[in-house]
């Protein structure tokens, strides 16, 4: 039986990519990467583009429930933007690459810079739920690097540097505008882990001892795969759950997206200004 020959990644992306210029053809500077509870900011796109992610070709699908799996083409603020309605898990059973293709497909496009959110468990002991944190660092303990393999040398070096992941310019900026309107808002370390089952006391212990002050199970594979093509990057947590002593409970997912309800008009405020600022 013959076998047909295998589309190799740099392909897929461009396949996807086509597919897209069909719907809209302009070039893309910011990207938007929504997470778990944090869809609502698309109800402030004027949204001209609606993609279900099943039409785009070797586009994963969402398979969480509150992530609806849909690509956004619209503008926020005046300005076009690509939102990710929903994005994909290592946890999903998805490969890192797998779960990073839209960031490629997104830089193919014409993003320079992408803006990602998360709802993450917060470990500072400072934290409280429905808070928010604006990630300036992070510490990667997935199983999977999504670089790993050949190097796609049209989109980076084989070695990209991870001193300084998130844009020192778009933090000082969301530092403005949260100050500006009067939100509270913390810096920190994102530790990034597989799920899906949520973490032991020990291992909350563990991360803290570390130095993370958050904790969640995205953004990390995203955030290399940006920084391999050059992308700047800014990234922002809503506390959903307390993982410090004394703080930590049994969490359902209805809690979950009950507190990122809450942080979710403050984070679409910082994101909406933010975008406005954006050069």
């Amino acid at each position: 039986m013959r076998q047909e020959p295998q589309i190799d990644y740099s392909t897929q992306v461009q396949h996807a990519v086509d597919h897209i210029h069909q719907v809209f053809a302009d070039p893309i500077s910011i990207g938007i990467i929504l997470g778990t509870g944090l869809g609502q900011l698309i109800q402030q796109i004027e949204i001209e583009h609606e993609i279900p992610y099943q039409e785009i070709p070797f586009f994963p699908v969402s398979t969480v429930e509150s992530h609806s799996g849909k690509l956004i083409i619209g503008k926020l603020s005046g300005k076009r933007v690509l939102a990710m309605q929903g994005r994909f898990h290592y946890y999903e059973g998805y490969s890192m690459k797998e779960v990073t293709f839209p960031v490629r497909v997104m830089k193919r496009l014409g993003v320079k810079q992408l803006i990602v959110s998360n709802a993450a468990g917060g470990l500072h002991p400072e934290y409280q739920v429905g808070g928010l944190m604006i990630l300036n660092d992070h510490i990667d303990l997935f199983p999977e690097n999504p670089l790993r393999g050949k190097n796609l040398d049209a989109f980076g070096v084989r070695f990209p540097d991870m001193s300084e992941p998130y844009s020192r310019r778009l933090i000082n900026s969301a530092l403005e505008i949260a100050q500006g309107n009067k939100l509270e808002i913390n810096q920190g370390v994102y530790a990034g882990v597989q799920g899906p089952n949520l973490e032991t006391k020990a291992e909350y212990k563990y991360l803290r001892t570390i130095g993370a002050d958050a904790v969640g199970m995205s953004t990390i594979p995203e955030v290399i795969v940006a920084r391999h093509m050059d992308m700047e990057v800014f990234a922002i947590s809503a506390i959903t759950d307390l993982c410090s002593p004394g703080n930590i409970k049994e969490v359902s997912i209805a809690e979950v997206l009950a507190a990122a309800a809450i942080a979710e008009p403050k984070m679409s405020l910082i994101i909406k200004e933010l975008v406005k600022r954006v050069a």
